[in-house]
């Protein structure tokens, strides 16, 4: 036990070294920049910093010691182990991160005197920074901004550890801080040229986020029903679409292999255009620039590690960012490892272009099947192709969804192998992907070319109904199928089983099920019915929207933009000579600021400044104070010149001597500092009605003309 416990004998005083309050200012700031990455750090990580840090504690309050360097240097080696073998040599910025945060754990153990107090200030310092690579909400940012406060206190109360009412005057110093260089803040980043970095490092970690993917399996989006993450933010220049026709194409499926709908030329995890030569970067987040036309959108999407954005029908790229490939699909140039900001514009339904005919090699893809399987759905095709022609199919087939007993449903039954047959013909049950993959199946069997849809349908309005919340629930799966003299049409056979599900969202569509959100107690979407949690949410979410738009979305274009309005305009080089003059006029402000102060000897405690304020009082009763002179033998001087104010004189330089030269915890400052000023106030009542001084007029030191100070070589005071 003595391994671990201290004894009287064997003090571990190194431990002891530090303030257990500065200490433990350090460990809360820690807990509040671990919060940001408990979504992604690992479990056993997250266990291990959190032992870590009370083996530090515990030590700090004598319960247990603190590990020498063997065992140190085992501890790091094994716990450097089971990270590599958990990564499995999959090395990111993501993994990176893990390790950094390892690596801070581990400083706890050796956190034995005021040096290492400092070192692992400026490591949770930049601990802070990496959060801002995976979180940029404000409520993360001020989260990050107080625990930075919180080391400030620690770094304070180390300093200063017995200093009475040390953490309210830690906390004021803070906040006076704060206020003095908030205004350059300001000018800064509103003015500083905002250059691409010369280095630009990816944050896609190879695991796949919550959202739709490049394959779709028939109970895929089904999952994604349970989650009320946001996926995007729009914006609308003009009016916004009914809800009826806010379908976001994301990608378009169009292979079918042993049940599982996928892109053609879909391998190795990279989708069609990926470009495996480009140099390793980030996507750029810089889209939408200047006010928004009537015909365009703004979108302000969530990171998915994937390269596809999402549009609506009809759409053109209005941003420099996204790239518009065939059948109005957008995609980024690098995948979305952060929120990306990008614009469209939707296409005047009147220029539009009549369809071409459908290539050939197009018609083979979009008639793929498996050479067998799900009979009864093929025998079906056959039988609606006998009796009609291509709309005619399309039409029979909607109406037999919509006057058969088929259910929309978040808890379809498990498919047997030939799932389609069984869909439609037995269990009639399933969610939007069953019916979107069993559409095509049959619409292919009938020799109608046709693909699948995924992406969003939906959105709800935000605070104001400013903008558009899309979210994972409100993912989608629709089929597009090809009519001669028609082009790509839309079939949604969702809106013909469920239309509630097309006009007003899944809540409504399922409601008699109880299955939205079923699983996700926390989410306030779940609560819909509740007024006052709607309310609290759309208002957080405005919060966040506007400050992803304005302030973590301000990059170059945004910033030209802004300073393109400006008399004269702005460019990158005006930008550059304007951040030089802001610098260099604040740095000259708070030169002269502290050179005045110099000057003048001004006190920035409470107890300096009443002081002076008495040496002022003296002088203008003409008894000036000398050079060195105590305030015992001031005190002294003013009670022969004026015995009116002896008591009061002699109480009040027993008091600030007092105050210098006491020790610290005996002494109670604020009390002391009303007293003080009760007593100065009072001695100029009594100098006053002796007729010795007017009215004071109380001007600093530093500022009262050369002919209002008192004159040591005269007697009297002049006014």
């Amino acid at each position: 036990m003595t391994f671990w416990r201290r004894t009287a004998s064997e003090p571990d005083k190194q431990a002891d070294s530090l303030p257990s309050l500065a200490l433990l200012w350090l460990i809360a700031s820690f807990a509040l920049l671990l919060t940001p990455q408990l979504d992604r750090l690992p479990i056993w990580l997250i266990v291990v910093c959190i032992s870590l840090a009370s083996w530090r504690w515990l030590a700090q309050q004598g319960h247990v010691r603190l590990p020498g360097r063997w065992l140190r240097t085992g501890i790091m080696l094994g716990l450097v182990a089971v990270y590599l073998i958990r990564v499995q040599g999959s090395f990111t910025v993501d993994t990176a991160a893990s390790f950094f945060v390892l690596a801070v754990g581990l400083k706890w153990l050796e956190t034995r005197t005021v040096r290492d107090f400092y070192v692992l200030f400026y490591i949770l310092v930049y601990l802070a920074t990496v959060n801002f690579l995976f979180h940029q909400e404000i409520h993360w940012a001020l989260m990050n901004i107080g625990a930075i406060a919180l080391l400030f206190i620690g770094l304070q109360v180390l300093n200063a550890p017995e200093l009475p009412g040390g953490m309210k005057a830690g906390w004021r110093r803070l906040g006076i801080m704060l206020l003095k260089v908030l205004p350059m803040v300001v000018l800064l980043f509103v003015f500083f040229p905002r250059m691409a970095p010369l280095w630009s490092v990816p944050l896609v970690s190879g695991e796949a986020r919550t959202g739709i993917s490049e394959t779709m399996r028939p109970g895929d989006i089904s999952s994604l029903a349970q989650s009320s993450e946001r996926a995007f933010r729009v914006t609308f220049g003009g009016a916004m679409p009914d809800y009826r026709d806010r379908y976001w194409r994301g990608l378009i499926l169009d292979t079918l292999d042993d049940g599982t709908w996928r892109q053609s030329g879909y391998e190795s995890g990279y989708e069609r255009g990926y470009e495996p030569d480009r140099a390793p970067g980030r996507v750029d987040v810089d889209g939408g620039v200047g006010e928004l036309a009537p015909r365009e959108y703004d979108v302000l999407m969530e990171p998915t590690d994937q390269r596809w954005a999402f549009a609506l029908k009809g759409s053109e790229a209005a941003s420099s960012n996204v790239i518009e490939e065939s059948d109005d699909v957008f995609r980024f140039r690098r995948p979305a490892d952060s929120a990306v900001r990008y614009r469209l514009a939707r296409e005047d339904t009147a220029q539009r272009i009549p369809p071409a005919a459908l290539k050939a090699e197009d018609a083979r893809r979009y008639l793929q099947l498996p050479a067998a399987g799900n009979p009864r759905a093929r025998d079906l095709a056959e039988e609606l192709r006998r009796k009609s022609d291509d709309m005619g199919v399309v039409r029979a087939l909607l109406t037999r969804f919509r006057e058969q007993p088929y259910y929309y449903t978040l808890r379809p039954p498990k498919m047997p192998d030939n799932g389609i047959d069984s869909l439609l013909f037995d269990e009639k049950r399933g969610f939007c992907a069953h019916y979107a993959g069993a559409t095509t199946f049959v619409l292919r069997s009938a020799g109608i070319p046709a693909r699948i849809v995924v992406g969003y349908q939906g959105g709800e309005s935000g605070a104001g109904g400013e903008y558009l919340i899309v979210r994972q629930y409100d993912a989608h799966a629709w089929v597009e199928a090809w009519i001669e003299g028609q082009g790509w049409i839309r079939i949604d056979p969702t809106a013909a089983i469920a239309p509630d599900r097309i006009e007003s969202g899944l809540r409504d569509a399922v409601a008699d099920e109880g299955s939205f959100l079923e699983n996700n107690w926390m989410s306030a979407q779940r609560y819909g019915d509740v007024a006052i949690i709607q309310w609290a949410s759309l208002q957080l979410d405005r919060v966040n929207y506007q400050w992803q738009r304005w302030i973590v979305g301000y990059q170059g274009q945004s910033q030209l933009n802004l300073m393109s309005r400006l008399s004269g305009g702005f460019g990158m080089r005006e930008l550059g000579y304007l951040t030089a003059g802001i610098i260099g006029v604040g740095l000259l402000i708070a030169g002269l600021i502290s050179a005045l102060q110099a000057r003048g000897g001004v006190r920035r405690d409470g107890h300096g400044k009443v002081l002076e304020a008495w040496h002022n009082v003296c002088g203008r009763a003409g008894v000036p104070v000398r050079s060195g002179e105590t305030p015992a033998a001031l005190a002294a001087r003013l009670a022969v010149a004026e015995p009116v104010t002896a008591d009061c004189a002699r109480l009040f330089a027993q008091m600030i001597n007092s105050h210098y030269y006491r020790p610290q915890s005996a002494r109670d400052d604020n009390d002391d500092l009303k007293r003080l000023r009760r007593l100065l106030a009072t001695m100029k009542r009594q100098l006053r009605r002796a007729g010795k001084i007017r009215t004071i007029m109380f001007w600093p030191a530093m500022l009262r003309p050369a002919m209002l100070r008192p004159k040591p070589h005269s007697g009297k005071h002049r006014d």
